[in-house]
């Protein structure tokens, strides 16, 4: 084993010094130093006896001339003061290439960080935000502004809008400190620029970047879904369809929430053709806070395994807390969480029956499913959380 360690060690010292010596490089600055070293002894062979009494003043007068730029000692012969010009020349020219290889590093850092196509770093429990579509500012408004638990710091914009459309966005004060990664939000290569397997939830819109057919556009969300679940199971993933008839396959990948725009389209504008009012009325419920409209909240753990009717009967009254209690949400957070809490329920029974029942209970149950004034003895699971309806405060 030793044996083998020593040859490969030789193996790979060899390899670096043949690719030290193939590099013109290597004997530019051997050439270089060398013309340095006669600088120096010409210098110090005219100048000896008359600007310099040793090697070492020849030495000093290289070392200020080359690195500060200006002489320390004033030579008088004229080869003296040939070589002296000849090492100031050389080390402003040396000095000045290093500096600007060190400037245009940091500008290409700089520029690709714009540009979002760096990696980004320390970052965990953020959220991403994949796709763009023409009036994304009033949409990146909407999230923080329904999510005050995210700062703009935490947001991270994933897509291939144009940079000019990202500068523009972040030039405003209130989402200057979002971050962006550029490219497909369907590749693992972007995703992992993103933080992906580090972040906590991920909202995937609609993709108008680009002259996509509405099947292009599901299917690329799709992708999507499946690669995010892939790279993080843990992720909290919302999904914009299109079509409806996607809807099947972001369940099957376990998208935690779908968002099917055009049917809410549709059924807002036929419920507004009735002429009772409706689309206010879905305006106010929505809202556009997080204080107001339909509330979420979590139920006590106390609670699980009781009657609604209990849980009503504990509420404050709605004078105090102006919120009407409306129903449950069902099956809530990561279907990956909640496969882990079955799991852990399925252990602690030895009937494997019981266990492979269990597991397929949760496979097919319905994320976020809201179940609307349940009967009074509806008795509440677990991952159940609380619908309300609340007004906004008034001034």
């Amino acid at each position: 084993m030793k044996r083998n360690r020593n040859k490969n060690r030789i193996k790979q010292i060899k390899k670096l010094v043949l690719k030290i010596l193939k590099n013109p490089l290597t004997y530019a600055s051997i050439v270089f130093i060398c013309l340095m070293l006669l600088m120096i002894q010409l210098t110090y062979k005219y100048e000896a006896g008359i600007t310099m009494n040793t090697m070492a003043d020849s030495f000093w007068n290289f070392i200020i001339a080359f690195v500060a730029g200006y002489y320390d000692i004033c030579v008088v012969t004229p080869m003296g003061r040939l070589c002296s010009f000849i090492i100031l020349i050389s080390g402003i020219m040396l000095f000045s290439t290093i500096t600007g290889k060190i400037a245009s590093v940091f500008m290409e850092a700089q520029m690709k960080k714009d540009r979002g196509l760096k990696k980004l770093k320390n970052m965990t429990g953020h959220f991403l935000l994949c796709g763009w579509r023409p009036g994304f500012d009033k949409i990146l408004e909407s999230v923080l502004a329904s999510n005050p638990d995210i700062t703009p710091d935490q947001l991270i914009l994933v897509n291939e809008a144009e940079s000019e459309q990202i500068e523009q966005l972040r030039a405003q004060p209130k989402f200057k400190e979002t971050k962006y990664v550029s490219g497909d939000f369907s590749d693992e290569e972007t995703l992992e620029r993103a933080l992906i397997k580090s972040a906590d939830r991920a909202l995937v819109i609609s993709d108008k970047t680009a002259k996509y057919s509405t099947l292009e556009t599901d299917s690329k969300t799709v992708l999507a879904v499946l690669t995010m679940k892939n790279l993080n199971p843990k992720l909290y993933v919302a999904a914009e369809l299109c079509d409806s008839k996607f809807e099947n396959h972001l369940n099957m990948a376990h998208c935690d929430e779908v968002i099917l725009t055009s049917d809410y389209e549709n059924s807002l504008l036929a419920t507004a053709s009735s002429g009772m009012g409706y689309s206010n009325v879905i305006r106010e419920l929505i809202g556009y806070d997080a204080v107001s409209g339909i509330i979420i909240e979590d139920i006590p753990p106390s609670f699980i395994g009781k009657t609604y009717k209990d849980y009503v009967k504990s509420l404050a009254p709605i004078s105090v807390t102006r919120a009407v209690l409306i129903g449950l949400l069902l099956n809530t957070g990561n279907f990956y969480m909640r496969r882990k809490d079955a799991v852990r329920e399925a252990q602690k029974n030895p009937d494997v029956r019981k266990i492979v029942d269990n597991l397929k209970k949760v496979k097919t149950l319905k994320s976020n499913e809201p179940l609307l004034t349940p009967p009074s003895d509806y008795i509440i699971q677990p991952h159940t959380k609380a619908i309300f309806v609340k007004g906004k405060k008034e001034d």
